[in-house]
């Protein structure tokens, strides 16, 4: 299995333990990380680094994702 098929997030969710909604997933990609991680109910951060989140970035789409970062430093400051 792979991104983005669903059992790859299905398979996060059963090897952390946690329901989906307690888990933030960080992706650069919209079609691989944050649209199917965002259906299959987790949270998602799309962090705009690299030439795909960059590109990405220019979609519509990006605005589905709960948090949009620059870094993961980033995520240190949203989740405490």
């Amino acid at each position: 299995m792979a991104k983005p098929d669903e059992k790859f997030f299905a398979r996060v969710m059963e090897e952390s333990g946690l329901a989906a909604d307690a888990i933030l997933y960080v992706g650069d990609r919209l079609d691989y990380d944050v649209l199917p991680a965002r259906k299959s109910g987790m949270k998602t951060a799309f962090i705009i680094r690299g030439p795909w989140g960059h590109i990405h970035a220019r979609r519509p789409e990006a605005n589905l994702a709960d948090y949009r970062i620059q870094s993961l430093e980033e995520l240190v400051h949203l989740l405490a």
